[in-house]
């Protein structure tokens, strides 16, 4: 891969979009709440809105139930900027998903409804005409890779990007809940990882894929096989990242966060729209933790990704934990 073919052209973002709905005033618990406050939501649906915030073309690859609150997900995304003509809707059972999360520093609650979720239902139809000659890379989110057919369509759309030369770039995004097993998960996710060309992850999910406690050896492994660039993120404690033969460690930017949630999708833009900026690896990895310490202060996932002027207005004002 090289990495001068980021900084061309628009995003290909697959993965899930849904419907937050955040318990209200923040800082009360779910049963507590006196209103819901509405979001666009969605580990893809987040990624692509924090590229186009940060002023970079994406389009969005996913599949949403044809009612109301599907609706109400392509309305959002076209809020944001983000190119929807990838974006299927489909009528029968199959039910866009649905989260309802808590504005709360500790003991956050989330309870998602992902029963016969609306996004698995993608196909390899769905992704075959997508632009991948142009696009300045594919970013694949692993919970599309939890069940069929969205399995096989994201394999078939890293298979594409591989043959138009379009960078890969894999979240591993690891839910227990989407998963028949750990093992299984270990397996599919590592597939897709051999593939990628950018592998990010956390503590958590680098241990899935390697089938223990400890995913750092098996992370710096990758990176030497297969990978040009691996992150591997450690929460508090700042990231790891082998780049070409180099290892970074990084911290964190601190802040008084109000919410746990949608850190690695607001990371995953800030870092991607970095190298399309043209920047080096260090200097990008920066833009994605301060990009996510800006998203844990704020109200929702896509509502509150940052926009290029916050951003670095942000990181003039801080300081990162070294």
């Amino acid at each position: 891969m090289t990495r001068e073919r980021i900084t061309k052209g628009a995003f290909l973002v697959l993965g899930r979009a849904g419907l937050d709905l955040y318990a209200d005033p923040p800082g009360t618990r779910i049963e507590e709440a006196l209103a819901f406050f509405p979001a666009l939501g969605g580990s893809a649906a987040n990624i692509a809105s924090a590229i186009t915030q940060l002023g970079f073309h994406a389009s969005l690859v996913t599949t949403v139930s044809d009612d109301a609150v599907g609706h109400y997900v392509v309305a959002q995304l076209k809020h944001y900027g983000v190119a929807t003509n990838h974006v299927c809707l489909i009528k029968g059972e199959e039910r866009t998903s649905l989260a309802v999360v808590e504005t709360r520093a500790e003991n956050c609650q989330s309870v998602l409804y992902r029963n016969n979720a609306a996004d698995f239902a993608l196909t390899k139809d769905d992704v075959a005409a997508l632009h991948y000659q142009s696009a300045a890379a594919l970013i694949v989110t692993g919970t599309s890779l939890a069940i069929e057919p969205s399995r096989g369509a994201s394999f078939e759309a890293i298979k594409r990007a591989r043959v138009s030369s379009c960078p890969v770039i894999l979240d591993v995004d690891y839910r227990p809940y989407s998963w028949s097993s750990r093992d299984e998960a270990a397996k599919i996710c590592g597939e897709a990882a051999r593939q990628a060309d950018i592998l990010i992850g956390n503590d958590e999910e680098f241990a899935v894929l390697a089938g223990q406690d400890d995913g750092l050896f098996f992370a710096r492994a990758l990176a030497d096989e297969h990978s040009s660039i691996v992150v591997y993120k450690r929460g508090e404690k700042g990231l790891i990242a082998f780049v070409d033969g180099e290892t970074i460690e990084m911290g964190i930017y601190p802040v008084k966060a109000l919410k746990p949630t949608g850190a690695g999708d607001a990371f995953m833009g800030g870092f991607v729209t970095g190298l399309a900026q043209g920047l080096k690896p260090k200097n990008s990895l920066q833009r994605g933790a301060a990009s996510a310490a800006l998203v844990v202060t704020r109200v929702g996932c896509s509502p509150a990704n940052p926009n290029e002027e916050d951003l670095q207005n942000f990181m003039r004002s801080h300081h990162i934990n070294q």
